[in-house]
């Protein structure tokens, strides 16, 4: 047992406590924030060795040992999440210097964008269900503020919704919580997994299994439960937009993948062929609404369902690559998912419009602009040898293994439209006439490009060293495959 793993999650707590003290000075706000951030990062990478070197670190919160106290648990996924959410962080930070505005920053969006963070990296760190929705529950209230912060008309209409959306999941959660805890007596994530595997598959437990992937669902943004998602993610600005697509859906899809590969494995034929129904579906209307709109943030948006589906279909697959896939792809999505909403952040601050069509011409007055983008959509889509084609080959290549031909085909096909779909951006937005856009001139882009080109860079380098990654990957999909490595080292000889 070691403290080491609830730093990562107690810099930006104790940050944000710190920031709402100089909350009118903004230059000492922006100092602290961005060194709390980059030492996260140090922090997180540390981690990220010493689960590689010792195995899963556990922390049983005032000395309570497991199950009958909080338990905090790094295992290697949780450690590269970990790791994935304070490198966006640090980007999302520096780039909101030159972004999102003195007003906000003198309204406390340190502080929120800090406490959000706590939320994302103690979901990531929980072995306790329970804590988990209180994780949930700080980051919502943190995003709540960051979605809101600005007050324009779309901002509150979209929260309002999203606000309603989040309590009614928070609701059902608690229920999912209660029946979980009535059936198995206890609230440790590997305790409930021993408990599950003595009472054998039953209707109760796969109505519970039901229940949290609806729960886990709705947060995460499956078919039909993506319906809130296009327009709170559209309305808030490019650093919080980055925040939200990169990290808030992605804790719902690993609450799922953690639930499903732990919990519930006692009747795959029915809750994991659903959850592998409900993928496809997300693939398809992903897809559909990608290639379909003309927005940039919609292109984008649409191309996070996309990869939610993408991502599940791995899980639901249940081989060793698939969840290897879905590892390896769900970090890559969540890398260059903020790197592109901070280009089209820049894209949008120069021209004024997300509509593609009043777009044109940007290439030949920004190139290292129009260049980063077109290669952050090679690495979206997939294009060999970037990241998001090694992820989605192992997926594939799970699903031909379990004969799942249809779904691996689609995950297949889902590439090219998510191509087309990012390419039409380029195409449209930086070929063609240029034209005058009001304002341009003061626009800080190679400043606000720090912070993409850092994240894309990442994804590029993710993606070629992929040979060095993967034993990284493969730890923590064997902690998937195999629950009782997770159970051994949370419950010890208990």
């Amino acid at each position: 047992m070691i403290n080491f793993l609830i730093l990562p999650l107690l810099i930006p707590f104790l940050t944000g406590i710190l920031l709402i003290f100089f909350a009118k000075n903004v230059v000492i706000q922006r100092w602290i924030a961005a060194i709390s951030a980059f030492f996260n990062v140090i922090v997180a990478f540390m981690l990220v060795q010493k689960v590689r070197n010792g195995g899963i670190q556990t922390l049983d919160v005032s000395s309570w040992e497991a199950p009958f106290g909080i338990t905090l648990v790094s295992d290697m996924l949780s450690a590269l999440l970990v790791l994935t959410t304070t490198i966006i962080a640090f980007t999302s930070v520096i780039y909101s210097f030159r972004s999102i505005g003195i007003e906000r920053e003198k309204h406390f969006y340190y502080p929120a964008l800090n406490f959000l963070i706590v939320g994302v990296v103690g979901a990531f760190t929980t072995g306790d269900i329970f804590n988990l929705f209180v994780f949930f529950e700080v980051l919502l209230m943190a995003s709540y503020v960051l979605l809101v912060l600005g007050g324009t008309k779309i901002q509150l209409r979209e929260t309002i919704k999203y606000i309603l959306v989040n309590v009614i999941s928070s609701a059902l959660f608690v229920i999912a919580v209660a029946y979980l805890y009535s059936v198995v007596g206890t609230l440790n994530m590997a305790h409930i997994s021993v408990r599950l595997s003595e009472l054998g598959q039953s209707g109760i437990i796969t109505v519970i299994a039901v229940l949290f992937l609806i729960v886990f669902g709705l947060k995460g943004g499956i078919f039909p439960l993506y319906f809130w998602l296009p327009g709170s993610y559209y309305a808030p600005p490019a650093p919080v937009m980055a925040l939200f697509g990169a990290l808030l859906t992605k804790v719902g899809v690993y609450a799922i993948m953690r639930t499903y590969t732990l919990f519930f494995i006692h009747d795959t034929g029915y809750t994991h062929q659903l959850l592998m129904i409900l993928t496809i579906m997300t693939i398809i209307v992903g897809a559909i609404g990608a290639i379909a709109f003309s927005d940039i943030k919609k292109i984008i948006i649409y191309n996070i369902i996309v990869a939610i589906g993408v991502i599940l279909f791995g899980v639901s697959v249940m081989t060793p690559d698939s969840i290897a896939g879905s590892i390896f792809y769900l970090i890559h999505d969540m890398i260059i998912k903020a790197g592109l909403f901070l280009l089209i952040g820049i894209i949008i601050t120069i021209t004024g419009t997300s509509d593609l069509r009043k777009i044109s011409g940007l290439i030949k007055r920004y190139p290292g602009l129009g260049w980063t983008f077109f290669l952050a959509a090679l690495v979206l889509a997939g294009i060999p040898p970037f990241s998001g084609f090694v992820g989605k080959v192992l997926i594939v290549k799970g699903g031909f293994e379990s004969e799942h031909f249809w779904g691996a085909g689609i995950v297949l096909a889902s590439s090219l439209l998510v191509l087309f779909s990012i390419m039409k951006i380029f195409i449209n937005g930086f070929w063609g006439t240029p034209q005058d856009y009001k304002g341009e001139e003061k626009v800080p882009v190679r400043k606000l490009l720090i912070a993409p080109v850092i994240l894309v860079t990442i994804s590029v380098l993710y993606g070629a060293g992929s040979e060095f990654i993967f034993p990284y990957i493969s730890q923590a999909a064997e902690t998937l495959a195999n629950p009782s490595i997770y159970i051994d080292a949370v419950l010890k000889e208990w």
